[in-house]
């Protein structure tokens, strides 16, 4: 049963349950960039990003990913574990793109030689600011122990989704993670895998299909995620539709 509102973010708002573990998250419609200065609408966005993550999250948890995640209930809305999110957010790079090309002078779309794990402090106020293991330990955001099994989750997530998306033709060229602790300490993904937190790029074109289209006033929003769900949900499982039960 859906119980009273927990949290409303940009993007999701948390409902409590007549479970104490589980919580329901509904996916909106709202689109926000640069930090919430930037507004608008995409149409049906809550309902792409929830189908992505129901499809990827199941998959992620096969290949030793521990998430939140339990079951997709409806179009927008899932069940989930309840969690205490780890305020570091964690932004894993395959391609130079976005803040890390300008930082670094960099092109966009220069291939890193590795993996580069960044991590950000998870505040709206202060715009989500770079931050190194120190400082999250230091503020006492996390201990060395969780941002150790927190790189290596991250790390496992990429290795999964690179080749998961290659076969889609597309690109992964970075994405952000967000984690929690269970009640019983164990830190698990939370959040979501999206075009809102990941950099898409057709892996033939190098069109951009994801939320950089909002960002930079590309135009094609609603049509760049809708290819999104098409290209995860129909080579995912051509016999199945996004909505489980």
């Amino acid at each position: 049963m859906k119980g009273e509102l927990r949290y409303e973010g940009k993007a999701k708002k948390v409902y409590a349950t007549d479970k104490p573990g589980e919580y329901i998250v509904e996916y909106k419609d709202d689109a926000t960039a640069f930090n919430a200065q930037k507004r608008g609408t995409v149409a049906d966005k809550g309902v792409v990003n929830n189908a992505i993550t129901s499809v990827l999250y199941p998959r992620l948890e096969a290949a030793g990913v521990p998430t939140h995640f339990l079951a997709q209930l409806s179009e927008r809305e899932q069940l989930v574990k309840a969690v205490e999110i780890v305020p570091v957010e964690v932004v894993v790079r395959n391609v130079a793109a976005g803040s890390f090309s300008k930082r670094l002078g960099l092109s966009e779309g220069v291939l890193l030689s590795q993996p580069v794990v960044e991590y950000y402090y998870k505040s709206d106020v202060l715009g989500d600011p770079l931050i190194n293991t120190d400082t999250a330990v230091t503020m006492g955001w996390a201990t060395e122990e969780d941002l150790a099994v927190i790189r290596t989750l991250a790390l496992r997530v990429n290795a999964f989704l690179t080749p998961f998306f290659a076969a889609r033709g597309v690109r992964l060229i970075d994405f952000k993670l967000e984690f929690g602790k269970t009640p019983d300490g164990e830190i698990v993904l939370a959040d979501e895998i999206s075009p809102d937190t990941c950099r898409f790029w057709d892996a033939q074109s190098g069109e951009k299909l994801d939320k950089d289209r909002f960002r930079r006033d590309l135009g094609g929003v609603e049509d760049a995620y809708q290819e999104m769900l098409r290209r995860v949900i129909s080579e995912a499982d051509p016999t199945s539709t996004p909505l489980s039960r």
